[in-house]
């Protein structure tokens, strides 16, 4: 592992230094991206690393503030070169983040193991109080400013936006206090009987030098990454606009490439079977997306110039209900198989298309 993780990020600020400030065109662009993508699977790999060291809770921290770092990045990269159109840039970032854990990696993972195992058994307590955080996080910060008549439109006022940043905060605390600290046995992977498994992945912890080393790479991954997101943003715009689709498209590619580790972190774990870890790796970067992400968003809307909408559209909102419907009934009988497998995935894929074809 340590070839490619520790390569990507020098290379990747490599092609920063040599990038920053003109205009890739052609191969170059090409290679800029493939060097951003590797720096955030770099970047993440380092922070499970240091996570690794340093144990629960924290290490659940350390993972998820690295991952949040990339996606406001990202976001706030996009956002400065978009004029009027980036006000709805973080909330198609996080509401397709939402997508993409609760029906593409839900359901992917559950398609995977229901496929070598029929059936696919986790924890409904645990599974279920994540789900409900997911609910209340974006039902509060993304769908309640489309309804609010304190500023005008689909976006909240001043007061409002400090307000859901704190309510963000204090419920993805409560959910990493609940998963890591207090209830720690509502998220470990499960038998059909109901036996707790074993880890079969543990490893030792890595020594004080090697989390250093991790630490020192982590920093270089996260610059190069906030740095090409700002060369690639005018490009990433200007191929979705090229091709006439619509600007929400650039929120979905922002939220696929953040939660590509995730997505094969999830699915590995799927083909051992532990259906559970695939659960929290999805739900626990959905509440990360949002608990994290809208308040640092929020921090960033008060010194970057221009509007910030986070009210969702009227498709959106019934895809939303939907997704929160469908995951209820899935996850209240603590196993699923290849239908509701192919539910998830099916909406994922409505998704993905009613977002190009609005």
């Amino acid at each position: 592992m340590k070839t490619w993780t520790t390569a990507l990020p020098i290379l990747a600020v490599i092609a920063l230094a040599l990038t920053l400030g003109s205009e890739p065109s052609g191969v170059v662009v090409a290679i800029v991206a493939v060097l951003l993508a590797g720096a955030v699977l770099a970047a993440v790999h380092h922070a499970e690393v240091i996570a690794h060291r340093v144990g629960e809770p924290f290490g659940s921290l350390v993972l998820a503030v690295a991952v949040t770092v990339i996606e406001v990045a990202l976001i706030v990269s996009v956002m400065l070169s978009s004029g009027e159109k980036g006000a709805y840039l973080a909330r198609d970032t996080v509401f397709a983040a939402v997508m993409i854990t609760c029906n593409g990696i839900v359901g992917l993972s559950l398609w995977v193991t229901a496929r070598r195992r029929r059936t696919a058994h986790f924890q409904a307590s645990g599974t279920g109080g994540m789900l409900a955080i997911v609910a209340a996080l974006v039902t509060l910060t993304m769908v309640i400013p489309t309804f609010t008549t304190t500023a005008a439109g689909p976006r909240l006022a001043t007061a409002q936006l400090i307000f859901a940043a704190i309510i963000a905060c204090f419920l993805y605390g409560l959910h990493v206090l609940t998963q890591t600290v207090r209830h720690r046995d509502y998220f470990l992977p499960v038998t059909k009987e109901g036996d707790v498994l074993e880890d079969d992945s543990h490893a030792e912890p890595p020594t004080t030098s090697e989390a250093l080393y991790s630490l020192g790479l982590l920093m270089v991954a996260l610059i190069a990454v906030v740095g090409l997101a700002k060369v690639e943003s005018p490009i990433i715009e200007e191929t979705v606009e090229t091709l006439g689709l619509p600007h929400a498209v650039v929120g979905v590619v922002i939220a696929l490439l953040v939660l590509l580790p995730e997505t094969l972190a999830a699915v590995r774990a799927a083909q051992r079977g532990r259906t559970q870890t695939s659960l929290n790796l999805a739900l626990g970067s959905a509440n990360a997306s949002i608990g994290l992400t809208i308040p640092v968003i929020v921090i960033a809307s008060f010194i970057v110039p221009g509007d910030l909408i986070l009210g969702l559209g009227p498709t959106q909102l019934v895809l939303l209900i939907l997704t929160f419907v469908v995951s209820t009934l899935t996850i209240v009988p603590g196993k699923a198989n290849l239908l509701q497998g192919g539910v998830h995935l099916a909406i994922f894929a409505s998704f993905l298309f009613l977002t190009t074809v609005p």
